[in-house]
């Protein structure tokens, strides 16, 4: 009866640190990859480690780098273990460094990964039989290379600017709503696949922002990010989700984002992380 109360004792405990942390453990070092291309460099890095360390979260960040990639091209290269990838690098204390010919296979094996993240390539976020068409081969490779502990993270990208001029635009009929709600549907219906621990809504955080006082006035050139306000959008989506904290609390604000601007950011990354698949205004 004893060792019953006991093993009770300890099941409890258990249930209940899972839930207080609910993604990332508070005093260990969080080691995020990105197997991606130039949206996951948007996203995680550039702001992501400041805001954890606001929060005195110490990270890794690391981004396997091939600008355009889709997954068909990271599942060729794990197929012939192609060492074509720029792999950027942030440690604990913010260096950066990056390395050339590096293959997915020496990145994975770098550090111990709590977490990983895959995306499509932006003309085929929307189009979820691209994804599944190269996912599943990928995901299996990389489990296998890594083993249960990581979690996989499915980052879901943003739609264009509505007057951008990319050639990937047509797949939406160059209608930015009708590209965000393909991205929001497939990125749903990927997420239930059973690939992923979570979903970092990065794409509908940018539709959040782009219904403020901002508008329409995320991207740099259409389609990668703006390289303050819209950088900053992402990574506090990551932050949010990854740590399971509120962003609206976080301290950290960049030199160049403005108080209104990290306000909207940060708004509209809660938000995303609360509701992923659908937009939710931003009054400010």
């Amino acid at each position: 009866m004893k060792k019953l109360l006991l093993l009770l004792i300890s099941l409890l405990c258990y249930t209940a640190y899972i839930y207080a942390v609910p993604l990332a453990a508070a005093d260990s070092i969080v080691k995020i990859l990105a197997i991606g291309n130039s949206f996951s460099e948007d996203a995680i890095e550039n702001h992501l480690h400041e805001l954890a360390a606001a929060s005195d979260k110490k990270t890794v960040i690391g981004n396997l780098y091939i600008g355009g990639a889709p997954l068909s091209l990271h599942v060729e290269n794990v197929r012939n273990n192609n060492a074509h990838y720029s792999y950027r690098k942030i440690a604990v204390d913010g260096t950066k460094t990056t390395t050339s010919n590096v293959s997915i296979a020496q990145a994975l094996a770098d550090e111990d990964w709590d977490y990983i993240s895959f995306q499509q390539a932006s003309p085929l976020s929307g189009k979820y039989e691209t994804i599944v068409a190269s996912l599943p081969e990928l995901i299996t490779y990389v489990r296998t290379q890594v083993g249960s502990s990581p979690r996989f993270v499915y980052h879901q990208t943003w739609a264009y600017q509505q007057n951008s001029q990319h050639e990937g635009f047509k797949n939406y009929n160059r209608d930015q709503i009708a590209m965000y709600k393909a991205i929001a549907e497939t990125s749903k219906k990927v997420s239930k696949l059973g690939f992923f621990e979570h979903l970092v809504p990065a794409g509908t955080a940018i539709q959040n922002a782009r219904t403020s006082s901002m508008g329409d006035t995320y991207t740099r050139d259409g389609y990668h990010l703006q390289l303050d306000y819209g950088r900053f959008t992402a990574a506090c989506t990551w932050f949010e989700k990854i740590f399971g904290e509120d962003v609206r609390k976080n301290s950290y604000k960049p030199n160049n984002v403005t108080d209104v601007q990290a306000i909207i950011a940060k708004e509209a990354a809660h938000k995303a992380v609360r509701k992923p698949y659908r937009i939710s205004a931003v009054r400010h």
